[in-house]
């Protein structure tokens, strides 16, 4: 089902999430200060976050400083357990930003595409040029800005420890989908999609650091699609 939502979206087969990490500013904690000074310089926790299709966060981690790139939040994560455990069906993937490694179940944008099928990966002709991936990826760039438009706590400065603010942002991820499952809207002035304030803010001019894997780039190579194409909604 996620799939099938996923497909309508721009195409692009086989997504069953969306990822991405997203800082909650916080102020200065007592301890191991400059672990939590991003690089945007301020202070705050990095929280990964995956967004099904309808914008319902299917997992969440809220608990590392601001400093630690989403790449080794990954890498620590249970979602990449169950996917190297092969706990998730073959042929599933996220989509994430190029902060994040290539693999079999993580694709990432070509950072430089050629002219051809690897431009086709990247994009898909409509009525004007759209970046197939990037279509798919924005939402989760939206889901982290209607959740942070509905609990406003989340978008500006938490003025509490690191640890209570992890409890305050899995709150915060529960009730979205609880207002989600139950359609409840936000409030007519905040209505509407809203773009996350860190969107874009993985995609570096290199992919992320780690040991290449030839897998993970075979797979995006072989979806350049040559039998299947994108469509636009």
């Amino acid at each position: 089902m996620n799939e099938a939502a996923f497909l309508q979206i721009a195409g692009f087969p086989g997504v069953v999430g969306v990822i991405d990490g997203t800082h909650v500013r916080i102020q200065a904690p007592h301890k191991d200060e400059p672990e939590f000074v991003n690089r945007k310089h301020f202070h705050s926790l990095n929280v990964q976050v995956i967004f099904d299709a309808e914008y319902k966060l299917m997992d969440v981690v809220a608990k590392w400083p601001g400093s630690t790139h989403d790449a080794r939040i990954l890498h620590e994560s249970g979602i990449k357990q169950m996917f190297d455990r092969r706990l998730v069906p073959g042929g599933c993937h996220l989509l994430g930003d190029s902060g994040y490694p290539c693999k079999t179940w993580l694709l990432t944008p070509f950072l430089r595409p050629q002219p051809g099928d690897q431009s086709r990966y990247n994009s898909v002709s409509m009525s004007c040029i759209c970046r197939a991936h990037k279509r798919t990826r924005s939402v989760v760039e939206r889901g982290i800005g209607q959740m942070k438009r509905r609990f406003h706590v989340l978008h500006g400065e938490i003025r509490l420890t690191p640890a209570k603010t992890c409890k305050v942002i899995l709150a915060c991820s529960a009730l979205h989908n609880i207002c989600k499952a139950r359609n409840i809207q936000m409030p007519p002035d905040e209505a509407g999609d809203y773009p996350d304030d860190d969107e874009e803010e993985g995609d570096e001019e290199t992919e992320a650091a780690g040991a290449p894997n030839p897998q993970g780039h075979g797979l995006r190579h072989r979806l350049q699609f040559t039998n299947i194409h994108f469509h636009g909604t």
